[in-house]
């Protein structure tokens, strides 16, 4: 593995994410938690609370990786989420702040990092084993491909074989990442997986491409109990939001032997189709999806290793035993994507 070295997120320390707020009117009691994020900083910073309130409340901070997204993709996010809002899907979206410095915007800079604050949601994770929940989220996903199709990201990219597959295998070979004795098997068993998803792919026909959620996995939807204010889903974190087709924001929700994931894909269908048709060619791409997320996610490994959270939480990558099981991994995926789709 190449050697790790200073990481820009080193200079993010305690001070400089309370200069952060300071530099947009935000007042810091000193509280500040960091939140699970391995791809941006994220941290949860308590306010001073309004004279004469003793009401404790907070903001969620997000510190962009450096170097991943530009100004325009980010503010193309932040423009979606707000789209959703307005439309009354329920998504949580970046303030607009000004600092007292000039016009409002849901984007700033501090310290050389891009940063955008939100609203504190709280909720946990959908019980995706209850088919009424499934059929919920199917319900809110369908809206917001709705708002999802009304028009393109022009500075995005697409979620497709070049971006998820070809590019990420090329990255991998060219950065000498694996172990030179599993090198050769698993550019082999890359590539077979590549071909036959090209295929299936271009059988497919002409897929719509509309803007996606993008990482729709149970972490990145939070479930408010009924009876509280807002009850049911509300999505987070439109980090990864791309142009692709809308079976995408869907896959990732099923889990399980064929006979549950088939009950699973019915249960959201039910409720995404309510309000919005599926093309049901998009089934077919589920199990090449699933193999592009598996080829993209040791790339996206292997662009991170200098960040020093990632040698530490992900030790094993790099390792000959990794490389293996994704070759096997990745010959299961190949054979899997020739078995018939899942209908529904």
């Amino acid at each position: 593995m190449p050697a790790a070295s200073p990481h820009p997120y080193e200079d993010l320390t305690p001070d400089v994410v309370l200069d952060a707020m300071a530099s947009v009117g935000l007042s810091g009691d000193g509280r500040l938690t960091a939140l699970s994020s391995y791809e941006n900083r994220v941290y949860q910073a308590g306010l001073e609370a309004p004279a004469g309130e003793a009401a404790a409340l907070a903001v969620v901070l997000k510190f962009y990786r450096p170097g991943r997204w530009s100004d325009a993709q980010i503010l193309e996010e932040h423009g979606f989420a707000a789209e959703l809002l307005t439309a009354e899907v329920p998504m949580v979206a970046p303030l607009l702040l000004s600092g007292g410095t000039g016009a409002a915007s849901s984007l700033h800079h501090h310290g050389g990092f891009a940063f955008s604050v939100s609203p504190r949601r709280g909720g946990r994770r959908p019980e995706l084993e209850s088919l009424e929940v499934l059929e919920w989220i199917g319900r809110f996903l369908a809206r917001i491909h709705q708002v999802g199709a009304r028009q393109a990201f022009e500075h995005r990219p697409s979620l497709d074989l070049q971006t998820f597959g070809h590019d990420c295998q090329r990255l991998l070979l060219d950065g000498q990442y694996l172990p030179l004795d599993v090198a050769s098997r698993w550019q082999k068993a890359c590539t077979e997986a590549l071909q036959v998803a090209g295929g299936i792919w271009q059988e497919a026909g002409d897929i719509q491409s509309l803007r996606l959620h993008g990482d729709c996995h149970p972490g990145n939807i939070l479930w408010t109990p009924e009876g509280s204010p807002g009850a049911g889903p509300h999505f987070v974190d439109l980090d990864d939001a791309r142009m692709g087709p809308a079976i995408q924001d869907l896959w990732m929700l099923l889990s399980g032997e064929r006979a549950q994931q088939l009950q699973q894909l019915g249960a959201l269908l039910d409720g995404y189709e309510q309000l919005r048709e599926l093309d049901r060619r998009e089934l077919r791409l589920i199990e090449v999806l699933r193999t592009l997320r598996l080829i993209h996610y040791s790339a996206w490994l292997a662009q991170r290793w200098r960040d020093p959270i990632f040698p530490i939480n992900f030790p094993w990558f790099g390792s000959r035993d990794y490389w293996q099981g994704q070759v096997d991994m990745l010959i299961e995926q190949t054979e899997a994507m020739q078995t018939p789709a899942l209908v529904a």
